[in-house]
Formats: structure tokens, sequence, C-alpha cells
């Protein structure tokens, strides 16, 4: 995480299928020497029955998706009880980056070109223990905890080819699709994989410093360039949001910073700048950038409420810190004082006075020495 690693996801690691993806893709589909183990034609990809997979129609075992190919699949979800809740055609996703439930993510490098599977996902790989609600029909609502088996059907499988060759309708349609699947995440509060579907939407979007110039053979005119840039500047503010639920603070101002060196006067930039700094401890720094951004939008309530906070917090550190420095200023004249009383010395003055004693009688006795020798002498 890295520091931008959400405690609260419901959803396991995808290194875990990174790993078993690289392990696997270059075998053979009917290499026994595998991690995965099969038993009646089920192989259960992680060894403990939680995620297994089953062909029901054999496809292509030498064409096999890698990390990043793009993919298009038909995917049907059914509880266990028969109830259909998920219904994807022609979906296309981006192997590895969580465009789909984790068990699909993972059981698509295992599948062969044309093959239809049956994927059975325990609860951890699908929708976890917060369930999928489902608004326009609730009966077709995935409960907290709930097992999902899906039909999967691999369409295709291509590999990604050169950015710099991507057009802008593809840029621009990937770039969307990774923003909107972001967005789901973080609505769910699942920051870490809101995080990692944000970055890879900004890599379609451009990434190269707070313009976008794109190093491409395709020319893009500068309305287009400019309809990148305003996609590019809604995913900086949701991947700072992202970064902020999980207390990310230095990667989400730099994220805020981004959307401001491009607009300088973007509200929802400001405000979040603003609660950045002062979730930080920076109270005296995030004053006067509320301050423009309640400017901006003088009808936010939050701006306001976050402001008023601020300067509270501001008067109540400076008054704390007058009190400790009067405090500190009383305490040394009360000592001061004590000291200037009749018939007390503090130890301060002992030592001056002690030191000049000695010196009177040392000079005496180096005269009567001196008067000594002399007579001594002379005598």
């Amino acid at each position: 995480m890295d520091t931008e690693k959400s405690n609260s996801s419901s959803f396991e690691d995808l290194s875990l299928a990174n790993d078993l993806k690289e392990s696997t893709d270059n075998l053979p589909a009917t290499n026994a020497d595998t991690s995965e183990k099969r038993v009646d034609d089920v192989m259960d990809i992680i060894g403990t029955g939680q995620l297994t997979k089953k062909v029901l129609v054999e496809g292509h075992p030498d064409i096999k998706p890698q990390r990043g190919d793009i993919c298009k699949i038909n995917a049907i979800g059914k509880l266990e009880n028969g109830t259909v809740v998920e219904n994807q055609q022609d979906l296309i996703v981006h192997v590895g980056d969580n465009e789909v439930v984790q068990g699909i993510d993972m059981a698509l490098p295992l599948m062969g070109l044309g093959e239809t599977a049956e994927v059975v996902c325990e609860s951890r790989f699908a929708y976890g223990t917060i369930g999928l609600k489902n608004e326009q029909n609730p009966s077709a609502s995935i409960p907290p905890g709930a097992k999902v088996t899906y039909t999967v059907e691999l369409l295709s499988c291509d590999e990604e080819g050169d950015l710099e060759d991507q057009s802008f309708e593809l840029r621009k349609s990937i770039g969307n699709r990774k923003r909107e699947r972001g967005n789901f995440w973080y609505e769910r509060n699942e920051s870490n994989l809101a995080i990692q579907l944000y970055r890879r939407a900004l890599e379609y979007l451009n990434d190269n410093g707070p313009g976008i110039e794109i190093p491409t053979k395709n020319d893009f005119t500068n309305a287009e360039l400019q309809e990148l840039l305003e996609i590019r500047v809604k995913v900086y503010n949701n991947l700072a949001a992202a970064q902020m639920k999980i207390s990310a603070y230095e990667a989400a101002l730099s994220s805020v910073e981004n959307v401001l060196r491009c607009q300088p006067d973007n509200v929802k930039a400001l405000f979040r700048k603003g609660k950045i700094l002062e979730a930080k401890g920076e109270i005296n720094a995030s004053i006067p950038v509320l301050q423009k951004a309640a400017t901006l939008d003088p009808d936010s309530k939050a701006i306001q409420q976050l402001l008023g906070k601020c300067i509270l917090k501001s008067k109540r550190e400076a008054r704390n810190e007058k009190d400790m420095y009067q405090k500190m200023l009383g305490q040394a004249q009360r000592i001061e004082e004590k000291n200037r009383r009749p018939g007390r010395m503090s130890k301060n003055e002992d030592v001056p006075k002690l030191k000049l004693w000695g010196y009177l009688i040392g000079s005496i006795l180096v005269g009567v020495a001196g008067v000594a020798m002399y007579r001594y002498k002379y005598f």
C-alpha cells in the first residue's frame, strides 16, 4: 500500500491472481503439474474450495488472456437459489484491472478463447460482506456474504497495443470506463480498488505533467485534448477523495495539486486541499485555501463549516500559545522577584561574589609575598 491500502476492503489482494496467472500462462491446459487441483473436472483455483472453475464448453487451449489484455465476455451471475443477479453481455474488460469481480478476474487467465466456464465464487471473491443492492430490482440484490455462481463465456481476447497508436475515442472510452468503475468501488468504500482504477484511467487520459500533451501518431484537435483534460481533472479529484479516505494525505495533496495546476479555481479541488491541510494539522495554511473556495462558491455549507472550524482552531491555538508564553514569563518574573528579596541570595549571585573574595584574598597574599621578598633581598 503501499500507504494506499484500504483496510475495509472485502476483496483479496489481486497480487495473488497475478502470481497465479504468471505460473500458469505458459502451461498447456491439461498439464497436471500446476498449483490448481482438479476434482471431477472442477479446478480449485486457489486450493481452498472458495473459488472454482468448471469447463462447460471447451475453448482454444493455446490462446489464453494475459494480464492487461482486453477481453470481451458474457457473464451471468446467480445466487444459490437460482436468482439471476447479474447479466453482462459483450462486456469489455482489462484482465487484472478490477473491472469485474475478483473471482472472474482470476479465472479469465485460465480460460481458453471461446471457452464457457462455470465460476463459483464465495463472497470474498464476489461482493464480500457488503453485497450489492439493485435499486431497480431489489429482488435481484446480492445479500452480504452471498456465494455467486457465474457462467462466463470468453468471446475475444486481444493485446492492448501501443498507447500512442490509440485513437481519441478509444482513449476517452477506456478512461471513462475505468473512472466509472473506480467510482463504483469508491461508493462501496473499497478505496484501494478505486485508487487502482483511477490510476489506470489516468494512463489513457495522459499523466505527463499538468497539461495534456499526448505523444501520439494521431493528431488530436484542441477540442479533443480539452475533453480529455476535463475527464482527467475529474479522475484526479476522485483519486484525491479515495486517498483521503485511507489517510494517504501526501498522495491526496499531490492529486489535488494536479487539478489546481490545470484549473486554479476548481472549487472541489480547493475544498479537498483545505480538508487535507486541516487533517495534517496545517490549520493556518488551510484557511486561505478555504477562503478562496468559499468566495467561489459562497452557497456551499460544507466549505463554510470547515472554514469556520479552521478559524476557531487557529484562534484556539494562538490563544493557547499566548497563554503558554505568559505562563513562562510569569514564572521567570516570580523567580527574579524572589531572588531580589533582602537577605536572600540566589546561587547565581553566590558564584560571582565568592569569585570576588577569592581574587581579593589572592591579591593580598601576592602583595605580602612581594614585600617579604623585597626585604629579604635588600635588607
